[in-house]
């Protein structure tokens, strides 16, 4: 299939996304380590999560011919206020359109967005094995700062992660 990503449309994700946030980020819970998750998540309880985001933590959708083919957000790294300026980036492409650009664009969606919402610092947490994910990540300006040893376990296994950063001022 010939793919253009100048056919992807990025918006701001509505509550009506919720079905297909779901549906993306459940095959990466079942099939990935790209996320901690072990269980299948309720459209109910990912339209939860999406409406606890707001303005200043907004989610992005990826459009590709009216369907929505991937997501990324912008999290709170904490509840603690003297964090504010820091966000967790995240980003979820539906499996047969990983590989085409679709990823970085919504990556760098979610950079610009955090810089016009005036945050200093952007983190992203990569699992071990996701070597896509970290190189996608440093091309666009973050560095590994650190890997935390085995704090996840997932599909019969300790993984690594490995903590990226990027200074947006």
């Amino acid at each position: 299939m010939t793919f253009d990503t100048a056919q992807i449309r990025i918006r701001y994700a509505v509550p009506g996304d919720a079905e297909a946030i779901t549906e993306i980020y459940n095959e990466a819970i079942l099939t990935t380590t790209s996320t901690f998750d072990t269980e299948p998540q309720s459209v109910e309880e990912r339209k939860s999560w999406l409406l606890s985001h707001g303005p200043t933590h907004p989610i992005f959708v990826a459009e590709y011919r009216r369907e929505i083919v991937g997501w990324g957000s912008l999290s709170k790294w904490s509840e603690r206020p003297a964090y504010n300026g820091t966000a967790e980036t995240s980003f979820y492409v539906r499996e047969e359109y990983r590989g085409r650009g679709i990823g970085r664009l919504l990556k760098q969606a979610t950079i610009d967005e955090a810089r016009k919402l005036g945050f200093h610092t952007l983190l992203a947490r990569v699992a071990e094995g996701s070597e896509a994910s970290l190189h996608l990540n440093e091309s666009l300006g973050f560095t590994r700062v650190g890997t935390m040893k085995e704090v996840g376990h997932k599909f019969g296994r300790h993984l690594d992660v490995h903590l990226l950063q990027i200074m947006l001022d």
